[in-house]
């Protein structure tokens, strides 16, 4: 009895002291973030200097406060610059005396094609300043070819490679991994084109689905080709029959057909780049990365205000977490904004690809309550569809990029059906009671929808789609009937949308600032950003046990992660929705 009352004094002793030396260790860490956070000092811009430009970097709509990213935390070890400071300090850099031109080091760019075109546009912009850019790799992907086109000059290395082949994409269908596994996933939706539920059920596309995804890939291919040609001075055709034929495989072949002007050793480039800018053969580059790239804007006037309220990620309910739109945090951002005396307009940037047809319409309503008040802009990122156009319909005016993705109106809802999986495979079984016919709809994880239950659930979702169209109706001023003839979950590019009424103008945000000022009636105003950004101490208590989990997850599984996240985003939907056909990935 001693040794035991022994042991378990021991045990209870040995988690006391190391539950002390854990919190002791948190501390130490929060304080080493605090600390490094404190003592970071803004990169300071020599005369004569270039800016960098890499983006080996996620990019967001907006930068997320990162202070630890020197740190080697998981998760929290990774560099991140939203777009909206990428234009800022490019903008920036073309009125700075310092900045003689732009270096361009981009292999890869993980962000949509709209992104891409906003970072474009003010690349161009750049130039009409008459300062140089010049781009230089070993390897460009498309996405970072499309940037480059802009420069005055594209270098690439002797043994390296132009991507150049023409846009593709594709899905993950998972239907025979659910048959092997036992799983059933009962469907019920509306439109033809709603091709969000088909890789639950197919192992191929539809017609229907092909059919949109040819017409909204070509859309965004002639968008590539054009403006290639425009920054390169190779004819759109001669671009296209080189990308078909794939005649790009080396770097002889990308200076040949015009894509490249020189094949250069990086040596030769920092040759050129002195000369550029008139530094002697043996003194050093002095360059500034576009991550340390930062500026002080001048004190700007804030009793008259345009808010820009960004809303980026799939719609759901509540608060959401970080990479979410939560209902009721953006109704309550809006509701502010709209009783705010300061705060003349608000321009809405959406980037998502749906979600909850409930939290959208809970969404909506402030949009369309907030356009009786003052002046609300809607403008697309890469994608505002389904959900996205939902929470979009109601506004003023809508921009969105020629290669934004939207439409897609349609609805959805999935009920899995485990009975193989649990019964056969597992030998688990349910039962129970119940006090009316369908008390256990939805609830019951081991049988399949009746046809009567099912026939219910179809009609939710065809009430969920009219009440849809509505929105879309009152808002783009067209019949019901107009609606659901570009509906029907049809996918469009910003530029095919506007043919068909569902956006108002081609622009980026800066183009939404600036009408929504007009509509204000407005000459002179601040632009301010909302939500407020979370201090860096809250952010990582917040989300610490989330990024680790990803960080490990992603470090077990690499590139599958992806298709892992996918299935698990498939388990965690609920109720009708309004979202996107599956994840759009194109390369």
């Amino acid at each position: 009895m001693k040794s035991f009352f022994k042991y378990v004094l021991a045990t209870v002793t040995g988690i006391v002291i190391s539950t002390v030396v854990l919190f002791i260790i948190t501390l130490g860490i929060i304080g080493a973030i605090v600390s490094s956070a404190s003592s970071e000092k803004d990169v300071v811009v020599k005369d004569n200097s270039i800016l960098y430009l890499s983006f080996n970097h996620s990019i967001s709509e907006r930068s997320v406060e990162n202070p630890f990213g020197s740190l080697d935390i998981p998760g929290y070890n990774t560099k991140n610059i939203g777009l909206d400071d990428i234009i800022a300090r490019i903008k920036n850099a073309k009125v700075d005396s310092k900045i003689k031109g732009i270096y361009m080091d981009a292999s890869s760019i993980a962000t949509g094609f709209a992104s891409l075109k906003e970072i474009r546009d003010v690349l161009l912009d750049f130039k009409s300043s008459g300062k140089f850019i010049v781009s230089y790799n070993e390897s460009y992907s498309q996405k970072a070819y499309y940037i480059a086109s802009v420069s005055d000059k594209i270098y690439v290395n002797p043994e390296g490679v132009i991507d150049f082949k023409g846009l593709a994409s594709s899905t993950m269908f998972m239907k025979d991994a659910f048959d092997k596994l036992g799983v059933d996933m009962q469907v019920v939706k509306v439109g033809t084109f709603k091709s969000a539920v088909e890789p639950y059920f197919l192992n191929e596309m539809s017609e229907a689905n092909r059919l949109q995804v040819n017409s909204y890939l070509g859309s965004i291919y002639r968008t590539f080709i054009d403006e290639i040609s425009s920054s390169r001075g190779v004819s759109a055709d001669s671009l296209d029959m080189i990308a078909r034929n794939y005649l790009v495989r080396n770097a002889d072949d990308a200076v040949r057909y015009k894509l490249a002007d020189a094949k250069l050793y990086k040596d030769e480039l920092i040759t050129e780049l002195k000369t550029r800018i008139k530094v002697d053969a043996k003194d050093d580059l002095s360059t500034v990365s576009l991550l340390d790239y930062k500026f002080k804007n001048p004190s700007a006037d804030e009793s008259t205000q345009v808010a820009v309220l960004f809303a980026e990620g799939a719609i759901v309910g509540g608060e959401g977490q970080k990479g979410e739109i939560g209902s009721d945090k953006i109704s309550r951002e809006l509701r502010k904004l709209r009783e705010d005396d300061k705060v003349k307009a608000v321009v809405f940037r959406v980037n998502s690809p749906g979600g909850s047809a409930l939290a959208s319409d809970v969404i909506w309503r402030e949009v369309e309550l907030t356009k009786k008040v003052k002046p609300i802009v809607v403008s697309m990122g890469d994608y505002a569809a389904s959900g996205g156009y939902y929470i979009s319909a109601a506004a003023d005016s809508i921009f969105a990029e020629n290669n934004t993705i939207t439409g897609s109106i349609g609805v959805f809802g999935v009920i899995p059906n485990f009975k193989n999986l649990l019964n056969t495979k597992i030998g688990i079984h349910f039962d129970g009671v119940k006090t009316g016919k369908f008390s256990d709809l939805g609830m019951v994880p081991d049988r399949p929808l009746t046809a009567e239950e099912r026939d219910i659930i179809q009609i939710e979702v065809d009430r969920v789609y009219q009440t849809f169209m509505k929105r879309v109706s009152d808002g783009r001023k067209i019949t019901i009937a107009q609606v659901d003839s570009i509906g029907q979950g049809r996918v469009w590019t910003g530029q095919q949308a506007l043919k068909m009424g569902l956006v108002d103008r081609i622009g980026g945000i800066d183009d939404a600032i600036q009408s929504a000022a007009k509509k204000a009636k407005i000459d002179s105003y601040s632009i301010k950003q909302y939500p407020a950004k979370e201090d860096a101490l809250s952010m990582f208590l917040s989300t610490s046990k989330e990024k680790v989990q990803i960080w490990m997850a992603e470090q077990q599984m690499g590139e599958f992660y992806q298709y892992f996240n996918v299935i698990k985003n498939v388990s965690g939907q609920s109720g009708i929705m309004a979202k996107l056909p599956y994840s759009i990935e194109i390369h």
